[in-house]
């Protein structure tokens, strides 16, 4: 029995301490739009997404997208799909080592999350790419939340 208890409690110790173990906690949302907890899911997710930014990890990134999403940013066509891929393979090559989000708002109901924020890409710690704000709109299919639309706007000019 106390071999049990032993296994147990490891068992409880090691979910509990596991980052995975709370991001699938996150996606058991109610059916009401519920802010305390979109902002706790949003704020994992953006720090997973940081995360494998660092790690150049384009396909985790891009596994964050539904494959009919939209990845929508300046000086270019819509991404969709696979190209997602592609698209974060791109900047990552291109030198992107860190990125920040900070939450501005956070809106929804129980079918879509709509985030609005500020990001800045770095090729180093103090080297910054480019800085903007950003529109996210997430949407629960099943038990699983995904980025439907991702918007992204630079806030610096392009150079002369």
């Amino acid at each position: 029995m106390n071999k049990l208890l032993a296994i147990s409690v490891c068992a409880i110790s090691f979910f509990s301490c596991n980052p995975d173990s709370t991001s699938k906690n996150v996606n058991q949302q109610p059916d009401t739009f519920d802010k305390k907890w979109a902002t706790a899911f949003i704020d994992s997710v953006n720090k997973n997404f940081a995360k494998q930014v660092a790690a150049g990890d384009s396909v985790a990134l891009a596994d964050q997208y539904w494959p009919d999403a939209a990845l929508l940013l300046d000086y270019s066509e819509p991404v969709k799909g696979n190209a997602i891929t592609g698209a974060w393979g791109e900047a990552i090559r291109m030198g992107l080592k860190d990125m920040t989000f900070t939450t501005t708002d956070i809106t929804g109901s129980a079918a879509f999350i709509i985030e609005t924020g500020l990001y800045e890409m770095k090729s180093a710690p103090t080297t910054l790419i480019d800085k903007g704000k950003y529109v996210v709109v997430w949407q629960k299919r099943g038990n699983d939340w995904k980025l439907y639309r991702d918007i992204g706007a630079t806030s610096m000019r392009p150079a002369k």
